[in-house]
């Protein structure tokens, strides 16, 4: 079993995915940036051990970062609790993904293992939509190329702005709307947030498929929002919240078999 995390703006995910590809468990922590690697350590550790794994059983770990401070942290709380080297995805590590956009060192290591696990799983071309601090939308092409995609503000900061650009509409939580044309403050910021969200990720989809000059043969979402927003939109969308975990074993593998 292999041990995987992705480091995000606003969440650490883990789990260990098996040789079947299977990601057991799925563990989110709050990413903090001031957190030690014994911290880290200690966290990660007592987490697993609730789920009855054993650190020293993993066979290697594989880490992909968007907060640099904290990739080298976690390297080393990796090595704390297992005695292994993580493989950090970046510059110089097979991925076994072709990246056609203008400047591949650019993107970044979360998305590439997305579209790793979608090359592999998933029919092709695909559009990878992931749902985090920001939300992507990425496509891997026919060929199972990385062409590119688009970025738009995340549900979290489009909601953190209204909050705090506006005196009057407060902080809510984020929940499904009771109706689009809302009666109340607070669900009309819901349908707003919610139904905006869906209709953004619709819209691009639509003119990704005019670009590609087909539909998409799959379109799989991941992250955090996924789950909420997905149901709004009018495409036919998968969810698989392990997408990025089961991407990040892929590219370990590989660089496994190349030593």
């Amino acid at each position: 079993m292999i041990l995987a995390i992705d480091c995000g703006n606003t969440h650490v995910t883990l789990g260990g995915v098996d040789k079947n590809g299977t990601v057991s468990p799925i563990l989110r922590i709050p990413t903090d940036r001031m957190e030690t690697d014994v911290g880290y350590a200690v966290k990660i550790k007592q987490i697993l051990e609730l789920y009855r794994l054993d650190c020293a059983s993993f066979e290697g770990a594989v880490i992909s970062s968007v907060v640099p401070p904290l990739t080298d942290v976690l390297v080393r709380a990796v090595r704390m609790m297992t005695q292994k080297e993580a493989l950090v995805v970046g510059a110089g590590v097979k991925t076994g993904l072709h990246i056609c956009i203008n400047d591949p060192g650019t993107v970044a290591s979360d998305l590439v293992a997305t579209a790793v696990a979608a090359k592999e799983e998933y029919p092709l071309p695909c559009v990878i939509v992931d749902m985090g601090t920001a939300t992507t939308l990425t496509v891997v092409d026919e060929g199972g190329k990385y062409v590119g995609g688009a970025i738009l503000p995340g549900v979290g900061i489009s909601l953190n702005a209204l909050a705090e650009q506006t005196a009057l509409l407060p902080r809510i939580e984020i929940l499904p709307p009771r109706n689009v044309i809302a009666a109340n403050t607070v669900d009309s910021m819901k349908a707003g947030i919610v139904y905006g969200t869906a209709g953004a990720v619709d819209g691009l989809l639509d003119r990704f498929a005019e670009a590609l000059g087909r539909e998409p043969a799959s379109i799989v979402a991941t992250g955090g929002m996924s789950a909420l927003i997905c149901p709004y939109c009018r495409h036919r969308i998968t969810l698989d919240e392990t997408l990025l975990l089961k991407g990040l074993a892929l590219i370990w593998q590989k660089n496994r078999k190349e030593k």
